[in-house]
């Protein structure tokens, strides 16, 4: 215990005695944490376990009722509270990592608040005595300080290595070393085990970019360090020494100025002038120019800038080029004309380059239209159209108007002109008005031919669309609709014309035959609906709408309406089937028979009526001539016929669908006495003949 310690107990006593009488429990509480000694400690942070040992207590004049040791950073947060010396000497203080820590004694009394790790020396609350602190310092491994460099090289083509650097291991520790080179992003490219692999190392061959060295310190089990992971991968007990750049800059093929260029492709020669070259930082064994379109495909190489400035880049046509100059080593490859810039291996660079810009002739912008007309037979005129001519040039212009295919069908040499063509004599299509503008030789601008024909320096404008619709009879649903042609009246009926689209000046019904022949000319949909299509027999009917302008010709029942002459357009049409009586088929025969005395009766008839339809059906026997012999109501009945009894000779047996009202289906008729609506089908043959 320290003298200045003993003497506040000192006067706290005599304090005491003064206040207070021999018997009193109000005596203030003294305590003492006595004095700790051994260390201080220094230790390597490096995986192995590192624990204290010969620390001591002094205890005399030890005073508290309970006793421990608290172990602290250096901010004095509580970091743990071994119980006995021998638990404090068990503490690995390598796993704590680098840092350091305070080992104190303390002595407290009952209710002392705060004593739990993770709370501050600073925050205890209650009765307590620290004793003094023995230091810890956790100290990290050292992979020593490099020197030498940094180094800078040019990729050449030409082997780089560096020399010079030295390692100070003044402070070095650990139990392996290497080197360590990476990229700019850490990523590890090589690990030389020796200062002597560093410098063999040749940089040239890794290209432009930026590398590192460095020295690096581990401890057994260290995972990660392998060349292509980077050195955040690490996993383990390290370190890296400060790092040395290594700098491999490319060639540098110099900046030009001068431009940017901006020509018209008319015919006249465009050169270049006043391009300089800034060769201040060029370097590199050879040097040349190099031009490319915009894609960077090589169209020539100058060997000199007066070459480059002698260039005609009206020849090239409209587009870009770029103007380059080049620096390479000897052994490159792939520069030639018609390469792209890619397509090069070896050493070289380029510099910024200069644009070219070729522009074609420009024959302004058209606003106006779109026109819409319909071909009526009425005259129609454009209007309202403007030519921008902001950016026009060129020694000639005019104006062009073509179909949809581009093919010229006039030559207007003014807009006045333009504005006074006639669309609606074109027929229906679409027209196309273009501005051109061209230089003088221009051929091919005839009416006949197509734009594509054209020959020459010239432009076209945007194309302003003249669409010439032709007459619309709008659009019919409804149907098909499908009637037995039986006697009994059939109309059509929920029949809808659509006439969004409807335009002409008369309209009216049209009804033909399957070959377009004209049967009825209903002047309303409600006349159409009132149409008996039984009357017509069976066969196949067209609905149809038409629209037409006055002066049409042709439009008679009894024509065809490939006859119709004039402005007209028929709708889609509804197509109206009426179908004659089916009287099925029959199968089963034909039939051979002798006349011999025994009976002769026919036997495996089927009838198939997936097709039948009719009031009333029946048999029908007949000769040969179709004379009816007898009439059976049923297939049993036919089945029961004796055929030896009607002797040598040939029957047919038939099947009959009829409707009310049918006349001459007695024996003795012959098939075409039949009066009314009827329907045959196929016959069987039954033929009757003497026993030879």
């Amino acid at each position: 215990m320290s003298n200045l310690k003993k003497v506040w107990i000192l006067i706290g006593l005599v304090m005491l005695a003064a206040g207070c009488s021999n018997d009193s429990d109000d005596a203030p509480i003294v305590l003492e944490a006595g004095t700790l000694s051994g260390g201080p400690f220094n230790i390597t942070v490096d995986g192995t376990p590192d624990m204290i040992s010969g620390v001591s207590l002094d205890a005399t004049g030890l005073s508290g009722s309970n006793t421990t040791y608290v172990i602290t950073d250096d901010s004095r947060n509580i970091l743990g509270t071994p119980p006995t010396l021998e638990a404090l000497e068990g503490v690995d203080f390598d796993a704590a990592g680098v840092g350091v820590c305070f080992v104190y004694h303390l002595v407290y009394e009952d209710g002392l608040g705060g004593l739990e790790a993770g709370m501050n020396l600073d925050n205890l609350d209650g009765d307590y005595d620290l004793s003094n602190a023995i230091s810890v310092t956790r100290t990290a491994l050292n992979a020593g300080t490099l020197s030498g460099g940094p180094f800078t090289f040019t990729v050449d083509g030409t082997p780089d290595m560096v020399s010079d650097i030295t390692l100070d291991d003044t402070n070095l520790n650990g139990t392996n070393r290497r080197y360590v080179i990476t990229d700019d992003q850490n990523n590890i490219l090589g690990l030389p085990p020796t200062l002597e692999a560093v410098e063999g190392v040749n940089f040239d061959g890794a290209g432009a970019g930026v590398c590192f060295i460095w020295h690096l310190v581990y401890e057994d089990g260290l995972t990660g360090l392998e060349a292509g992971n980077n050195v955040s991968d690490f996993n383990g007990s390290y370190a890296l020494s400060n790092s040395i750049m290594v700098t491999r800059n490319g060639l540098n093929a110099g900046t030009i100025a001068g431009g940017p260029f901006t020509f018209t492709v008319d015919g006249t020669p465009d050169m270049v002038s006043g391009i300089t070259l800034d060769d201040s930082e060029l370097t590199g064994a050879k040097q040349r120019w190099v031009i490319t379109d915009d894609k960077n495909n090589i169209l020539g190489l100058p060997p000199t800038l007066e070459a480059v400035e002698g260039v005609n880049f009206d020849e090239a046509g409209a587009g870009v080029c770029l103007i380059w100059h080049l620096t390479y080593e000897e052994g490159l490859t792939g520069l030639e004309a018609g390469n792209n810039v890619s397509d090069l291996e070896g050493a070289y660079a380029l510099s910024n380059s200069i644009a070219v810009t070729r522009n074609g002739l420009n024959a302004g912008s058209l606003e106006g239209g779109p026109y819409y007309f319909i071909v009526d037979g009425t005259p129609d005129m454009v209007s309202g159209i403007t030519l921008d001519d902001t950016e026009l040039n060129g020694s000639k212009q005019g104006w062009v108007i073509t179909d949809d295919q581009n093919n010229i069908l006039g030559l207007p040499p003014t807009l006045d002109a333009v504005e006074g063509v006639n669309f609606d004599e074109a027929g229906a299509g679409v027209c196309l008005i273009w501005h051109i503008t061209y230089e003088e030789g221009l051929t091919g601008l005839q009416a006949g031919n197509n734009v594509s024909d054209l020959g020459g320096y010239y432009a076209l404008s945007n194309a302003v669309t003249v669409n010439r619709n032709a007459l619309d009879a709008g659009y019919i649903s409804g149907g098909p609709f499908e009637f037995t042609v039986d006697g009994n009246p059939d109309m059509v009926s929920g029949i809808a014309l659509d006439d969004t689209n409807l335009n002409g000046m008369n309209q009216r019904w049209v009804i033909t035959d399957d070959k377009n022949n004209i049967l009825g000319l209903p002047p309303t949909l409600a006349a159409v609906e009132g149409v008996d299509f039984d009357e017509a027999g069976a066969g196949v009917c067209l609905i149809w709408h038409i629209t037409y302008q006055d002066g049409l010709m042709g439009l008679e029942a009894g024509n065809n309406v490939s006859d119709l002459s004039g402005a007209y357009d028929l709708s889609n049409n509804i197509k109206v089937t009426r179908n004659a009586l089916n009287a099925g088929y029959i199968g089963g025969g034909p039939f051979t028979f002798k006349v011999d005395g025994y009976p002769d009766m026919v036997s495996g008839i089927y009838l198939d009526d997936s097709e039948l339809n009719g009031s009333k059906q029946g048999w029908v026997i007949t000769d040969d001539q179709n004379k009816i012999l007898g009439l059976p109501p049923t297939l049993d009945a036919v089945e029961g016929v004796d055929f030896d009894a009607a002797g040598v000779g040939v029957c047919f047996i038939w099947h009959i669908t009829y409707e009310e009202g049918l006349t001459g289906l007695e024996a003795g008729n012959y098939v075409s006495d039949l009066e009314g609506y009827y329907d045959l089908s196929n016959s069987i043959k039954v033929k009757r003949e003497l026993p030879h």
